[in-house]
């Protein structure tokens, strides 16, 4: 990966970051402000209304024959892909010929907020307390079915579904956290290496090479264990190849704006690479990315002189129309094979 290519990859971030949009709680309101300013270089198209008739969005750019979904906010308080799309929203309106590479070679199609109810209320389910993510097989919920209607009329190559993970994830064999995790989903219990996983690792290791450039060892990859009713690996199954990318912790960055930027780049090399590229068969490299493991809490408290220690976990609430977190303490007997994003440790505990 050449240095060039990074500090092309940095100086699009920096020169058309959405300021507008920050920190965790992102609503409809939020992102209702910016559409106008897409409209002259996107069909924005109302494709839906929430449970609580919210209005769903999709914006579409590019005219290649390579079509690539992309959503954000299936949980509603999963927002930094949602930032990160508006980032290169503003790329393809302020350095288009930067970026015609994709946009000759590919049809985009975002969906940058599937789930408002959910975002406004900041909560994972919608309004009816339906998991979109576990609801692609019954389609209970009016934005499963929004969601299902475009990827049978657009029919996809690759998705993008994009997703926020716990503070509580690390990357195994390393002390730090999984800023990034990555997976393609099973297709059925066995977990064969299908054709269309083939595709979709192809993908993926594609975006970790760039990554490995600039924040080496905090990359990680899920499980792929089959789950049946999980929105990503019905798609795949459905021979719509699904790639799942958790913006996850970077340290200090509670409001996710470091990540954001790292979930960007990954966005848009994963878009530069299928704009490029016509063999999808190598993988190679997918299975060398590290596994998720779940090894963190916020904060840890430690005491020297016993084998007593206390972990705690940041809680997120809307109190007052605000975004409020506080520290709840978690129960774990084994802190020992555990880390601290904050450690505090005592001299002695006193009875």
């Amino acid at each position: 990966m050449s240095t060039d290519h990074i500090a092309f990859l940095k100086t699009l971030f920096s020169e058309n970051k959405e300021d507008s949009l920050f920190g965790k709680w992102i609503t409809f309101n939020d992102i209702q402000k910016l559409l106008n300013k897409y409209s002259k270089d996107f069909t924005v198209t109302e494709i839906g209304k929430s449970e609580l008739n919210t209005s769903i969005y999709s914006l579409t750019i590019g005219t290649g024959k390579k079509r690539v979904l992309l959503w954000s906010q299936m949980h509603g308080n999963e927002s930094t892909g949602t930032k990160a799309l508006f980032d290169l929203f503003n790329c393809f309106i302020k350095d288009k010929e930067k970026l015609n590479i994709i946009l000759n070679n590919c049809t985009l199609v975002f969906i940058p907020m599937l789930n408002p109810d959910g975002a406004q209320a900041y909560t994972r389910v919608n309004a009816n307390n339906i998991d979109l993510n576990r609801d692609a097989v019954d389609k209970k919920a009016v934005e499963s079915n929004v969601l299902r209607k475009v990827l049978d009329s657009f029919k996809p190559q690759f998705c993008f579904n994009l997703h926020d993970q716990r503070t509580i994830f690390g990357v195994e064999g390393t002390e730090n956290p999984a800023t990034i995790s990555f997976l393609a989903p099973s297709e059925e219990i066995t977990r064969k290496v299908t054709e269309g996983r083939k595709e979709t690792m192809n993908v993926i290791v594609a975006m970790n090479t760039v990554l490995q450039e600039m924040i080496p060892n905090c990359v990680g990859r899920y499980t792929d264990e089959f789950y049946p009713t999980a929105t990503g690996d019905n798609f795949q199954k459905l021979g719509y190849n699904t790639i799942l990318i958790e913006s996850g912790h970077f340290p200090k960055d509670y409001n996710r704006e470091i990540s954001r930027e790292y979930t960007f780049y990954a966005i848009l090399e994963g878009l530069l690479h299928i704009s490029k590229t016509n063999d999808f068969s190598n993988f190679d490299g997918y299975f060398t990315i590290p596994n998720n493991v779940k090894s963190f809490y916020d904060v840890i408290h430690r005491f020297s002189d016993t084998k007593k220690s206390s972990a705690y976990l940041y809680v997120d609430k809307i109190l007052d129309n605000k975004l409020v977190s506080f520290l709840e303490l978690v129960e774990d007997n084994d802190l020992n094979t555990k880390k601290g994003h904050i450690e505090i440790v005592f001299e002695s505990l006193k009875n």
